[in-house]
């Protein structure tokens, strides 16, 4: 959900009065220091007023303004009457993660980090967007949930690794300034959305250190994040926005928590269902969360304001409390180098009044492109239907309710142009080939029935039909219920796992038209296509959002892209093989690594129009020390006729651990590109610590003293080689 952003200061210190500027002025002291003697000149009602808006002008301290960044860089219009203004558009975080290339998710990460700096320095558009909510860090451990489409995937080492990606973008490379701040998303185990709001994610400690905290605390750790928002739900009864481990884990450990934020109208569930406002106020801002400036939530009663006085005058706080959880603000503040002289901020000449829009320029639509085209899986291709030749075929039918528009969802924005699956496919026949759509059933068969090839566009709507997101919301945190069962959003989980019927018999009547029908399946989630995977010949997935959308799909369909997107999600057959959506225990057959039964699609998963081998898995020890890495390496060679894509996969088990163990963990992978015949080798590290578990009754990583099996190859089900390596 969204956060109101921030007002808009943006007061420069003029050269004579840093002559003379207080301490905070002095870009050679560290962040704690300048945030330190911010805090130390500010009066306490400044305070209390930074709980909302941390500028403050009798400082000249500005703010830094706000914009959800998931997947772009959001910018609507409306607010304080501000315009909209179009910025580049990516893949759903599904689609991104369907990839699995970090380097591609940095570039992407930078592209928005880029886009943000320019609206907020360019005096065009003047509109301060300087923290990005994003990435979204939570798993998908259930493809029922509503909101699927904004994760990475179910695994944790997958979507922790691209979560770092996306945030060293944003944040960019610059050792002393930040692009644009991350600020992660929903902190944790936020993945049910109807009940959601009142609702409890009960699991053990061990679960939270293996399992849900991970992608949070490798974006912290390892991509240098340092802010976050609190997710709706509790944790074993404990609401996420006033529970101890956002301190006693995530501030003390992990060293984040720069600025905390409760989800929009969160502070006004824990109130409804937990505590006093003032005692929720009071528990939440002990435990650092500064973004308290939403008042008491969407259904009125007492101001921040308010409630912060009552409890300094009844000494339930101290000002030292409101020190510690505004500190972060102001250390963010001085890394976005806003503070400084703009000739030593590495990004201060970003958005000067000569340089174009960057959404328009080709560097960024390349980029836009390159993760369309990377987030294709092919999940079917029999008797090597695709690619198809242009120079054979001459018509062919592209028809289904997802042919002619991207659809965009609750986290886009204005797009500079956006390119449908029938645009791609009519740019890129020409005149040569006879493009066939139609709107109703009955014509599309027959237009399939007259053509040579027939294409069905089909899948979910991100928005269940909603033209307004703002419209849908119920005062409990959900939103109202999409119109068929199958469907999902944010606030409305799904009931099914089937396409919507009139798609599902679409798909038939066409098939039954003509048999050289492909699938094109623009989805936010998975759907239970059995009997599409059992028939038709060909199906292709990607997700919504896409401004390339179109142009990929038609890149390789036609063969001028080797598709090798990998599924980031156990897809299964039908609702029979998940437990019940509530279950937060993943050891009850949730994921790859604790499945029973046979998915229809496995994580990992997808094909390529070429052939790979797998060969020479070496270890550069036969032992690992506890505290040492050895390096896993692996031969990959092209068997085929065509350039394309393998993405290696490393797994582990633990075949004579002393505790449960997952069926197999991912912990290591590599998009690699290879000629017809080209071989590479491919490396791995693998550290002792990585194979560790949580022994909760010591409340301490351990490593246990035991062989561990590694695995190499094409997914979770296709692992062509072995090796063991003994851990001492």
């Amino acid at each position: 959900m969204r956060i109101l952003s921030v007002a808009l200061f943006c007061i420069a210190i003029p050269a004579a009065a840093q002559q003379t500027a207080p301490p905070f002025g002095n870009p050679a002291l560290s962040p704690e220091e300048r945030a330190a003697n911010i805090l130390s000149l500010m009066t306490l009602d400044e305070k209390i007023a930074a709980l909302g808006n941390p500028a403050v002008p009798r400082l000249g301290i500005p703010s830094y303004g706000t914009s959800e960044g998931i997947h772009q860089v959001v910018l609507r219009g409306g607010r304080g009457g501000s315009q909209p203004i179009p910025t580049t558009s990516f893949s759903q975080v599904y689609g991104m993660g369907e990839t699995w290339d970090p380097a591609l998710i940095t570039r992407a990460g930078a592209v928005e980090g880029y886009e943000a700096r320019y609206v907020s320095q360019n005096k065009k558009y003047n509109r301060n967007t300087l923290i990005l909510m994003g990435p979204t860090s939570d798993l998908a451990r259930d493809p029922r949930w509503g909101r699927t489409d904004e994760s990475f995937g179910e695994d944790p080492f997958l979507t922790g690794t691209l979560a770092v990606a996306l945030v060293k973008g944003i944040q960019g490379s610059d050792p002393k300034y930040w692009q644009a701040a991350s600020l992660l998303k929903h902190l944790f185990a936020n993945s049910n959305e109807t009940t959601r709001a009142f609702s409890s994610s009960d699991f053990d400690e061990r679960l939270m250190r293996e399992y849900y905290s991970v992608p949070f605390r490798m974006a912290f750790v390892e991509g240098g994040a340092k802010s976050f928002m609190a997710a709706y739900n509790a944790w074993n009864g404990i609401p996420m926005a006033v529970n101890p481990v956002l301190k006693d884990v995530v501030a003390k450990e992990w060293k984040a928590g720069w600025i905390i934020t409760p989800d929009a109208g969160a502070m006004g569930h824990v109130v409804n269902l937990h505590k006093s406002p003032l005692e929720a106020y009071v528990a939440a801002l002990k435990l650092g969360v500064g973004n308290l400036g939403g008042g008491f939530g969407r259904g009125g009663g007492p101001t921040t304001a308010e409630l912060m006085k009552e409890a300094l005058e009844r000494k339930l706080i101290v000002e030292a409390d409101l020190d510690g959880a505004l500190a972060g603000k102001y250390k963010t503040i001085v890394k976005l180098g806003l503070l400084d002289p703009p000739a030593a901020v590495t990004f201060s000449k970003i958005g000067a009044s000569v340089e174009p829009e960057p959404w328009n320029g080709e560097n960024h639509k390349s980029v836009a492109r390159a993760v369309a085209h990377e987030s294709v899986v092919l999940l079917k291709n029999a008797d090597g239907l695709l690619p198809l030749d242009r120079g054979k075929v001459k018509s062919i039918a592209v028809v289904g309710p997802r042919a002619d528009a991207v659809l965009f969802d609750y986290y886009s924005g204005p797009t500079p142009y956006s390119i449908s699956v029938l645009k791609g496919i009519r740019d890129k026949a020409g005149s040569s080939m006879k493009v066939t759509s139609a709107e109703n059933a009955a014509n599309a068969v027959s237009a399939a029935k007259a053509s040579e090839v027939a294409i069905v566009a089909v899948g979910n709507d991100p928005m269940c039909g909603a033209a307004n997101p703002g419209g849908t919301f119920n005062p409990d945190g959900s939103t109202k219920p999409c119109g068929d069962p199958g469907e999902g959003r944010e606030g409305r989980d799904r009931e099914k796992l089937d396409l919507p019927p009139a798609q599902a018999e679409l798909i038939r009547e066409v098939y039954a038209a003509n048999h050289r029908t492909i699938v094109v399946l623009i989805s936010s989630f998975p759907f239970a296509i059995d009997w599409e995977q059992q028939n038709v010949p060909a199906i292709l997935h990607i997700t919504h959002a896409a401004q390339e959308q179109g142009a990929a799909v038609a890149d390789v369909l036609f063969g001028e892209y080797n598709p090798a997107g990998r599924l980031v999600q156990t897809w299964p057959r039908s609702l029979d093989q998940l437990p019940d959506m509530m279950d937060y225990d993943i050891r009850h057959g949730r994921t790859y690594m604790y499945f029973k039964g046979e998915p229809l699609y496995p994580f990992g998963y997808g094909l390529s129009y070429t052939t790979f081998q797998y060969s020479n898995v070496k270890l550069s020890a036969a032992r690992l020390a506890q505290g040492g890495t050895v390096t896993v390496s692996v031969d990959v060679k092209n068997t085929g006729g065509r350039a394309g894509d393998e993405v290696v996969q490393m797994y582990i088990q633990h075949p004579r651990s002393n505790v449960p163990r997952p069926l197999r963990e991912l912990k290591g992978f590599e998009r690699v590109t290879l000629k017809p015949n080209e071989t590479k080798t491919v490396q791995f590290p693998l550290a002792a610590a990585s194979l560790s578990y949580w022994n909760a009754q010591k409340h301490a990583w351990e490593v246990e003293r035991e062989p561990v099996k590694i695995s190499i190859g094409g997914s979770s089900a296709n692992l062509a080689l072995d090796k063991t390596i003994e851990v001492q």
